[in-house]
């Protein structure tokens, strides 16, 4: 697109020049005759070596319709420019100070032709063919006259670059701008003659979007110039200020000629979006036409970033930049103070040059008055003859563009271009024969040289000024870009004034190109905080963005994060996941270690249970000290004491192993916990069953004197004791060999929480071993069952009966509760059931006997054990 558009600008400049400029008619006689006329205001003057220059003195013009069908009239230039006059005498000034200086193209001296292109591509292109050719009515029909400059100064806009140098560039002119900063322009395929003084926009995009992302902006509005100048500056600046994160929320353009429904909708765009950060890429007449429709509209709360080319303009009247253009930000070509210049301004008077209409046009409009008296007379100011000049008006009285030097750098510019030129000619005219870059190693004469030969010495320019700048080109004739941050503010007299708060280095090493001074901002409305810019708020630590469906990147909401995940950014675009024992703290913006938990001793759950632990522990000795003592007595001796000692002991070690359970796990203490349980367990259980079986072959035996006792003496009880263990010892043996129990974290049941606990290892070993206990308990269940009709006196099949009762509840009631209790619970239930069963044992089948003989020793006798009373059913 940006091409087509460029190649419509150089076909209608090159339309129009050839009909202003170059139309000719060749006649029979092979002679070229100019048609046309040729009125472009002009400044000469005459030397050995002619610079072609070319400038918008006048701002506007009268666009007139052609109808193709009558010659077209010439194009009326309006809007005098004082500052572009201003650059037209920097020019002067320059080649004058350069044909005094001896060291610098001595013996040569240098003459100028500038015209006024009045701000047009065609006029431009109609001026440079003017400064090619010449404006002779006749050309002969070989052309073999070289051109009549050798090079041009000029381009005060891209558009108007473009179209001279597509037009100049076939006949290898060179072309160096002073104001053109299209990046297009660094193209040497497609402009093999430009150069410039000025930095490319591509610097100029760069530096504006670092602006924009250093005041945290990440949402603006852009509105540009529909032309070369404004369409390649914003698409630069666009692509960089994108890969910064910032968002565009309307880009709108228009041009001079667009009708003011146009700008109106413009406006109406900025009005109703909602960033009030709007970056400008404009030249000052479109950005004069915005301005005063916003003004028209009271629209005074916009925040601009201003590009070169208007920043520094003086755009509107002091009242109205106070109103909107306070606050203004921008970057501005850096300004440097030329030794002598603002003299020679002032020293500008049009009797010193009485034929340049420029100098006359300049006077008149600076003092608004006439040099000659029938101007004076035909010429009406507010329905009143204009005062006629005297020639002799002081200069220091100007308050205008014209004398303020220090606010443009384009007038630095125009100095470093002319002494660009002149040190190329400088060059090319001390090359020694033999060994120059023509043609067998030959140099150039001064008198007899072509424009192409001077653009072999342009990149060989490499000087310093006055003021210690290194000018040089690279290889794409660009400068080295500098820029400075301006900020429009207010003076102490209530003034609109432009400060420098920065500057914008391209030469620097990568991140430092921008440098602030520190000096204070001021913002738009003359507020001192930086205006917010932006489609959402900032997401916090512990959010991310989430982007709004069918909005840009920078439109978001924020979402917390996602559990087990933390941000410790602002805007995070994810949340980053914790390490496997982390977990996000309350805010969700650092990962914490997860608490760790276990059945502690430390704990009120874990003091309880190891107090009944070692209350059971003492109430087992405790009853093993009353058999003891007791131990002559018929109720101990009836209860096999052998079994019964063995039997507390086995109690006291399973309350002893449920202190295992309790504490961080460890390796010991997992695995001891697991195989004393399994072994204490099946020792106590063992002691019970052959007990069980002791009684029912006492009380069953059918035939008197037969008792089936005698085949079940102590040895076979013992060793029944040791069996029934025994295999549990081997089960727990082959347990540890195969998977051992160990200690694990388990992450399953809390997210932010590991629980310590142990793992059985082989999940096979720790069924058959619960399965061993269970086999026994209810082989021990039913036997004791079936003896519970025994005499009423001799209570101990009731008493075994009910102890294993209350054991396989407790250990059937134990698995639901081991399932759903997770963590420590899971523990404590164990904990709980090998307490509880074991309580069960000691008080089922000890605390009545203990009863007889501590509270009723009249019935530890032998002959009351015997009694034949019926005992009580179940």
């Amino acid at each position: 697109m940006q091409e087509q558009l460029n190649l419509k600008v150089t076909m209608k400049a090159l339309l129009w020049g050839l009909v202003f400029a170059f139309p000719i008619l060749c006649t029979h006689q092979q002679i070229c005759k100019l048609r046309g006329k040729f009125s472009l205001n002009h400044s000469a003057e005459e030397g050995e070596v002619i610079i072609g220059g070319m400038f918008n003195v006048h701002s506007d013009r009268i666009e007139r319709l052609h109808s193709f069908t009558n010659v077209p009239q010439e194009t009326q230039c309006r809007r005098f420019d004082f500052r572009a006059f201003r650059l037209v005498q920097t020019m002067i000034f320059a080649i004058e100070e350069i044909n005094k200086n001896p060291a610098l193209l001595p013996s040569v001296s240098l003459g100028y032709r500038i015209y006024d292109d009045c701000s047009s591509p065609t006029i431009a292109t109609k001026a440079a063919l003017a400064l090619i050719n010449g404006k002779g009515q006749f050309v002969d029909e070989k052309c073999k006259q070289r051109p009549l400059v050798s090079a041009l100064i000029g381009g005060g806009s891209s558009s108007e670059s473009i179209a001279v140098t597509r037009l100049t560039g076939p006949f290898r002119i060179p072309l160096v701008s002073y104001f053109s900063t299209c990046a297009c322009l660094s193209n040497k395929d497609n402009f093999p003659t430009f150069y410039r003084t000025i930095p490319s926009d591509y610097h100029q995009s760069k530096f504006l979007a670092h602006i924009v992302k250093k005041f945290g902006w990440t949402w603006i509005g852009t509105v540009r110039v529909n032309n070369d100048y404004g369409n390649f500056g914003t698409q630069a600046f666009v692509e960089t200020v994108e890969k910064l994160g910032v968002c565009i929320a309307f880009s709108e353009s228009f041009y001079r000629t667009d009708p003011r429904e146009r700008v109106m909708e413009i406006v109406e765009v900025i009005k109703k979006s909602s960033t009030k950060v709007v970056v400008a890429f404009s030249s000052t007449r479109e950005m004069r036409i915005l301005l005063k429709e916003l003004l028209h509209q009271n629209v005074t709360d916009i925040q601009w970033i201003g590009s070169e080319a208007w920043v520094t303009a003086d755009l509107l009247t002091p009242e109205e930049n106070v109103k909107i253009l306070v606050g203004t930000i921008g970057s501005a070509i850096r300004r440097s103070e030329i030794p002598g210049l603002r003299d020679f301004l002032l020293q500008v008077k049009p009797f010193l040059v009485p034929g340049d209409v420029l100098v006359k046009e300049f006077w008149e409009t600076a003092f608004q008055c006439s040099l000659t008296s029938e101007d004076a007379k035909n010429r009406v100011n507010d329905s009143a003859e204009m005062q006629q000049c005297t020639g002799n008006e002081r200069l220091e009285e100007l308050q205008n563009a014209y004398s303020d030097v220090d606010i443009d750098g384009s007038t630095y510019n125009v100095y470093k271009a002319v002494y660009a030129l002149a040190h190329a000619f400088h060059n090319m005219l001390a090359c020694k024969n033999g060994k120059g870059p023509f043609v067998n190693s030959t140099c150039v004469n001064i008198s007899n040289f072509e424009p192409w030969q001077v653009l072999r010495y342009m990149q060989t320019v490499n000087f310093r000024t006055k003021n210690g700048d290194n000018v040089y080109f690279d290889e794409k004739g660009d400068p080295v870009a500098a820029y400075d941050l301006v900020n429009w503010q207010i003076n102490s007299k209530g003034v609109a004034q432009i400060q420098t708060i920065g500057y914008y280095d391209g030469s620097a090493p990568p991140g430092r190109e921008v440098v602030l001074s520190g000096r204070s901002i001021t913002w738009r409305g003359g507020q001192s905080k930086v205006p917010l810019a932006v489609c959402a708020e900032s997401c916090p630590f512990g959010t991310r963005k989430f982007i709004r469906k069918g909005q840009p990147i920078c439109c978001f909401d924020c979402t917390p994060c996602s559990e087990g995940e933390v941000s410790n950014t602002t805007d995070s675009t994810d949340c980053v996941k914790c390490p496997a024992e982390y977990w996000p703290n309350v805010s969700r913006d650092k990962c914490i270690p997860k608490e760790i938990e276990f059945l502690s001793y430390t704990e009120i759950l874990g003091i309880v249970l190891a107090t009944l632990a070692l209350f059971g522990v003492c109430l087992a000795v405790a009853t093993l000290i009353v058999f003891v003592r007791y131990k002559d007595t018929p109720i101990v001796k009836a209860n096999n004491s052998e079994l019964s000692f063995l039997l507390l002991f086995a109690i006291v070690l399973c309350f002893l192993c449920s202190l295992t359970f309790i504490g961080q796990p460890s390796l010991w203490s997992c695995i001891l916990g697991r195989i004393a349980f399994g072994i204490t367990f099946v020792l106590s259980i063992s002691c019970i069953l052959v007990k069980t079986m002791i009684v029912l072959f006492v009380f069953k035996a059918r035939v008197p004197n037969n008792s089936m006792l005698k085949y079940f003496g102590a040895t076979q009880q013992r060793l029944s004791i040791f069996v029934l263990t025994f295999i549990q010892g081997l089960i727990s043996v082959l347990w540890l060999v195969i998977a051992p129990p160990f200690p694990m974290k388990n992450t399953r049941y809390y997210k932010d929480i590991i629980i310590l606990e142990c793992n059985v290892g082989s999940v096979t070993a720790f069924y058959l071993v619960s399965a061993y206990i269970g086999t026994l308990s209810c082989v021990c269940f039913i036997l004791a069952f079936l003896a519970r009709k025994l005499p009423d006196n001799f209570n101990e099949a009731k008493f075994i009966t009910f102890s294993m009762l209350t054991f396989c509840a407790v250990w059937i009631a134990f698995i639901p509760a081991y399932v759903s209790s997770p963590g420590k619970y899971t523990t404590a239930s164990e904990v709980f059931a090998i307490l509880t069963s074991n309580f069960g044992l000691l008080l089922c089948i000890f605390v009545p006997k203990c009863y007889v003989v501590l509270l009723k020793p009249e019935n530890n006798t032998k002959k009351f054990l015997m009694g034949k009373e019926p005992s009580k059913r179940l």
